[in-house]
């Protein structure tokens, strides 16, 4: 929502504006999906944990999680430095990337506060307790919103900074929010009692050893629509990036209670299998996979419906005209592959919550580099293909990627993983 929000509140700026915005949140992410996907194994810990009735165990996890994002922010200070070579190395229009340039490096400087966001919200998930972090996205959502509206034009005195203030906004509504919720943790601790928790570098080796191939899950998937992206799409011109930047919006804003009902199934799987009821597991995931496959599939009609309506905040400026043709074109497209990504995301967050983590790593770049990146760049850039092109290869590796994870699962080597060792200080 914060992506979304920013590219379209710099929509009136026109086309190069929405590219930059969008391309470099999606930059930003792609940078920031390792550490993120790697805490996502903070919930299969706590929710296993929580499962064994282990809480302290579970809070340890919490901090290990935060560690993490510290480290993450660190890292983030360095990447602000190299942008501008990075972005070097793309075809992008020099509009484009001067825009660009000025928003990630003012993005990244809240990569650890959006970690930390992460990692206690997959702590509290983990116990069951998703209401807490909803409730700090929600208030960073608001803050992101409203800083927009003061920084990108300059309201209330302030200067009007455009693309660079709703970089700015969003910083500042995720700092705010991170801060607010580790207040929230920590007055937690000291309400159980729990709030100088011993940390045991063992469990911290033991959840990097299942979190990083989780992490590199995402990370290389991600990596692998950012060359899509920047190299595939960049090479058909401004107005399809920036037309194909607003449908990964849109789609991300839709895709989000999908990828939700995915987590809540993820959460109770790993609760069913802390309690060693592992025959629950199967159909945990038969309802999440239902439930979130009916949303998508009204998503997906939606966008055949309604195309126009969806991509028309996007287009505007002198060459709306140009991105709206294209960009209802590929709002279309995507319907197709809505169902897809529904079995993709449960699947792959059940896999996640019982620990296996290391066969969906290596599906993901059989499929991401071995297939959908060679042969999106032959047909579309050295074939001369279209948009029409490029989109039918997400649909394809959407389609094989959900089968692949729905087989691995069908399998049932998952039964056999132990995540959680036995507590470091039994009762």
């Amino acid at each position: 929502m914060i992506g979304l929000s920013d590219a379209l509140l710099v929509a009136q700026l026109g086309s190069a504006a929405v590219a930059a915005t969008g391309t470099g949140a999606f930059n930003t992410f792609a940078l920031l999906v390792l550490p993120m996907g790697t805490l996502f194994i903070v919930q299969s810990f706590v929710s296993q944990l929580f499962g064994k009735s282990d809480l302290a165990g579970a809070r340890r996890y919490g901090w290990y999680g935060l560690i993490v994002a510290a480290k993450t922010q660190l890292l983030c200070m360095v990447a602000t430095l190299l942008v501008p070579l990075a972005l070097s190395l793309f075809s992008y229009a020099p509009e484009v990337r001067e825009l660009m340039t000025r928003y990630m490096q003012v993005r990244l400087l809240c990569g650890g506060a959006a970690m930390g966001i992460e990692a206690l919200a997959s702590y509290y998930g983990g116990l069951g307790n998703t209401r807490l972090p909803m409730i700090a996205s929600i208030f960073a959502m608001v803050l992101n919103v409203g800083f927009n509206w003061v920084l990108i034009r300059g309201h209330l005195g302030a200067p009007a900074m455009g693309v660079a203030g709703s970089a700015l906004a969003s910083t500042l509504a995720t700092w705010i929010a991170f801060l607010a919720l580790f207040a929230w943790f920590l007055r937690d601790g000291r309400r159980i009692g729990a709030g100088g928790a011993k940390l045991v570098m063992k469990e911290y080796v033991r959840m990097l050893r299942f979190g990083l191939p989780s992490g590199l899950n995402w990370f290389f998937e991600f990596f692998a629509f950012n060359v899509f992206i920047n190299i595939v799409v960049a090479g058909l011109g401004t107005a399809a990036l920036g037309a194909m930047m607003a449908v990964f919006n849109i789609n991300g804003l839709s895709f989000m209670p999908a990828f939700g009902v995915a987590s809540a199934g993820a959460i109770l799987v790993g609760q069913s299998i802390g309690a060693d009821r592992k025959d629950d597991v199967p159909r945990v995931l038969s309802l999440a996979l239902r439930t979130a496959a009916l949303w998508q599939g009204c998503v997906g009609a939606a966008y055949l419906l309604f195309p126009r309506v969806l991509i028309a905040p996007f287009a505007q400026g002198a060459d709306a005209a140009a991105m709206m043709k294209v960009g209802v074109r590929m709002v279309m497209l995507s319907a197709a592959w809505q169902v897809f990504d529904a079995v993709a995301m449960t699947t792959a967050e059940s896999l996640r919550a019982a620990g296996d983590t290391a066969w969906p790593l290596w599906a993901r770049l059989a499929l991401a580099w071995g297939l959908f990146c060679p042969g999106s760049y032959i047909t579309v850039r050295l074939m001369h293909g279209t948009d029409v092109t490029a989109m039918l290869w997400v649909v394809a590796y959407m389609g094989l990627l959900a089968l692949a994870l729905w087989l691995r699962f069908r399998s049932g080597r998952w039964r056999n993983i132990a995540l959680t060792s036995e507590p470091a200080f039994p009762e």
